[in-house]
């Protein structure tokens, strides 16, 4: 047999990240879990098999992933899963930790006041209509690679214009979340650069910090939502690794917990060069052993 002709690995989120369906949602529980759990695998066979350069492989499972309407079912359940109504809503999370920690002049903003509200950028953002949009004290910017909304920008963030340092107070934000995006992310480097780049985004100018401890920083900050198997239950991601990768790039943990799906993390920058200087070193390395565990993995070099 021929050898296939390796193909190039994607460097764009829109290689990786389904585009968003405008039908509405019907699908039951245990539906949604189905479909989203089957879409996931065959997006892990499509990476493996580019990485191979298995064209044969790849053209399978690209037409397994479109020919059934996977794709648009599984969208429809990614928006569903995060519905209010179906407690999905990671948002809720972060507004909670807002409301305890920040502090009270900062979280009593609202439109008809002088003060500035804080800035968000929510990438992969899949609704408008969230906990943190309908609060008074975010200023949101919502983007995703296929948007149907007009108040979602369609925009890769790995595309987007870096702030200059200068214009940093006026352009940059307070929070970057990247809720359930950095798990859709095909290959391990470019989940790693995709952590790399969010400080670049990050006002460092105006700091805020825990009302309860003047010394506790939490802005500018990352909230980070992966699933939990990707840091519980992975064979070269565990917390301490993750918690070394980040406090290589400049951030330490603040706040963060776990749920039986999800873990929420909000990672406060305390350096405001980031990683700039550092020796980043994270490669693939296996930290448990086992044969039920999962591959996720992030590579930080």
């Amino acid at each position: 047999m021929t050898a296939n002709k390796k193909r190039k690995k994607p460097h764009l989120l829109s290689h990786t990240r389904p585009t968003l369906s405008t039908r509405k949602p019907a699908l039951s529980s245990q539906a949604t879990r189905s479909l989203i759990r089957k879409f996931h695998n065959l997006q892990k066979q499509l990476h493996a098999a580019l990485s191979n350069g298995d064209n044969v492989a790849v053209d399978s499972l690209r037409a397994e992933l479109a020919g059934s309407g996977g794709l648009q079912k599984y969208q429809q359940a990614s928006i569903q899963g995060q519905s209010s109504e179906r407690g999905g809503d990671t948002s809720k999370v972060l507004m909670e930790w807002m409301e305890v920690m920040l502090p009270r002049k900062m979280r009593d903003r609202s439109s008809t006041r002088k003060e500035k509200k804080l800035r968000m950028l929510e990438v992969g953002a899949l609704k408008v209509d969230n906990i943190c949009s309908g609060s008074r004290i975010f200023d949101m910017t919502r983007i995703d690679l296929h948007s149907q909304h007009p108040d979602i920008q369609t925009q890769d963030f790995m595309e987007r214009a870096l702030p200059s340092q200068n214009m940093l107070e006026e352009d940059g934000f307070d929070i970057v979340s990247l809720s359930l995006v950095v798990n859709y992310v095909g290959d391990a480097v470019r989940r790693g650069e995709m952590l790399k780049r969010v400080s670049t985004f990050l006002n460092f100018s105006q700091r805020a910090r825990a009302e309860d401890d003047p010394n506790n920083s939490i802005l500018p900050a990352l909230f980070l939502v992966l699933p939990a198997p990707c840091v519980t239950n992975s064979r070269y991601l565990d917390e301490e690794t993750l918690e070394g990768m980040m406090m290589a790039l400049g951030y330490v943990q603040t706040m963060k917990k776990f749920s039986s799906k999800l873990v929420y993390y909000l990672w406060s920058l305390v350096s405001a060069h980031g990683c700039e200087g550092r020796d980043l070193d994270f490669k693939k390395k296996e930290v448990r052993s086992g044969g039920q565990r999962n591959n996720f993995t992030i590579i930080l070099q």
